[in-house]
């Protein structure tokens, strides 16, 4: 890991082209519903869709919404093109007129929801598709697609920078997931509070600082250690981490010493006794005259081992596996649901909310939500309070939702920046205990309003 880039702000992203059509990125049975209801006539009844978790995973104290932007560039991605449409022909998931429907497919209905970073709890909706029944039907697979796996990514990083403290977390887990998931996910762990990503194309997607300088194949390449350290130096300056336990790691610790002097940036730890040798190498280090030095330690971190590691004379954390699964939790169990519809094809009917109703804990709640977060005397988050109908005139300022889509076109799309700094903003507004790694209840209650 590169000492200099950790520090270093994000470049500026380049402009996207084109993106891929996202149309088949959804289950079967979104079409097969499609083609029904377009023989049915209901297809074009207006309807609200919402997306919302009932619980969070076991011991969690929060959520983090993540993958929002992600969402919006899908929604207007989503199209069907020539090839597409023959194949759906060839393997006749859905008859002719479907397959002229879709040709022509283009959402213009509105999205409303919590801005991507911000925390949630269960009931919260995070997600409001509204449109006919047929253009907001198809979108489920793929909103949740993104949200579930965004959102299981920075709740995990967003628990390892709260162990962190000021001590920066690097996303170096492009090796443990699929290529494309691991893009995601290191735009997820940037949105929770990683600094930055050794996926490089991350950084050229989403402008996210890259960082990284050599593995132990390097090491092993040369006939020394020395060998080695002098070449990484010539090439990368005195300012770059030396990797020291490849072989015995003291003397790693002293040549590296030795050739790069002690303006040696950083030395990192991927094997051992992580505290028991920090504080060793801290010491060599100091003894050695390299007391800018950095020490920079990965091998298989989470968030309990970042928390064990506050004492120890640590200056930053390369988090891989546990991140980009979610430290165990690799999806939200967020759910899209039907929860009002017209009561016919006439654009002026009335909504009709409409719920699940099942045995055990699978059913849900009718009619469009709003959600708003009551604060204490001190300004510290107490509830989180969601409502149907009118919203009480104390919670008119604390409303969550905000526009993402409006007549199909985005108008959401912000800034990672911005994202992050609100991420910040909210983890600060809850109570203490949120970021407490023991097992507990959410940290704030879900209320429920009626209208």
């Amino acid at each position: 890991m590169d000492a200099k880039a950790m520090a270093a702000g994000p470049s500026v992203a380049p402009t996207l082209s084109a993106a891929a059509s996202t149309a088949l990125l959804t289950d079967r049975y979104e079409l097969t519903m499609l083609q029904a209801a377009l023989r049915s006539g209901a297809a074009h009844r207006r309807s609200v869709f919402e997306v919302f978790t009932r619980r969070l995973p076991d011991g969690r104290r929060y959520g983090v919404l993540a993958g929002t932007g992600r969402v919006l560039d899908a929604i207007a991605n989503f199209r069907f093109d020539t090839a597409q449409l023959d194949w759906l022909a060839d393997q006749r998931v859905v008859d002719e007129p479907t397959l002229r429907w879709l040709a022509d497919y283009r959402f213009t209905g509105d999205v409303t929801g919590y801005p991507e970073g911000e925390v949630y709890f269960p009931g919260s909706p995070l997600l409001t598709v509204e449109g006919s029944f047929a253009e907001a039907v198809i979108l489920e697979t793929v909103i949740l697609s993104i949200l579930n796996f965004d959102s299981a990514v920075a709740a995990a990083a967003s628990r390892m920078t709260a162990a962190a403290g000021e001590r920066p977390c690097i996303e170096m887990g492009a090796r443990r997931a699929h290529e494309s998931a691991a893009v995601a996910a290191a735009r997820a762990a940037y949105v929770a509070g990683f600094a930055a990503t050794s996926d490089l194309q991350a950084g050229f997607s989403h402008g996210i600082p890259t960082t990284g300088t050599a593995a132990h194949a390097f090491t092993l390449l040369h006939d020394t250690e020395k060998d080695a350290f002098t070449a990484q130096i010539a090439s990368m300056g005195t300012g770059t981490t030396l990797l020291v336990d490849t072989y015995d790691l003291a003397e790693a610790v002293r040549t590296a010493v030795e050739v790069a002097g002690p303006e040696l940036g950083a030395v990192r730890i991927d094997s051992g006794d992580l505290t028991l040798l920090a504080h060793r190498v801290r010491r060599q280090l100091d003894d050695l005259g390299a007391r800018q030095t950095r020490i920079i330690v990965t091998s298989d971190l989470d968030e309990y081992a970042i928390a064990a590691l506050a004492a120890a004379p640590v200056d930053g954390y390369g988090v891989g596996t546990s991140l980009v699964t979610g430290s165990g939790h690799p999806t939200c169990a967020m759910v899209y649901k039907l929860v009002a519809r017209a009561a016919s094809a006439d654009p002026d009917a009335p909504l009709v909310p409409v719920a699940k109703r099942s045995a055990g804990a699978k059913s849900s709640l009718g009619g469009r939500k709003w959600a708003a977060r009551r604060l204490d005397a001190d300004g510290v988050a107490e509830a989180e309070v969601v409502g149907t109908g009118e919203v009480p005139a104390e919670l008119a300022d604390r409303l969550l939702q905000v526009p993402l889509v409006r007549g199909g076109e985005p108008v959401g799309r912000e800034p990672l920046a911005a994202v992050r700094e609100r991420h910040r903003r909210a983890v600060a507004g809850l109570p203490l205990s949120a970021t407490q790694l023991s097992r507990g209840e959410p940290v704030l209650p879900t209320e429920l309003v009626l209208g």
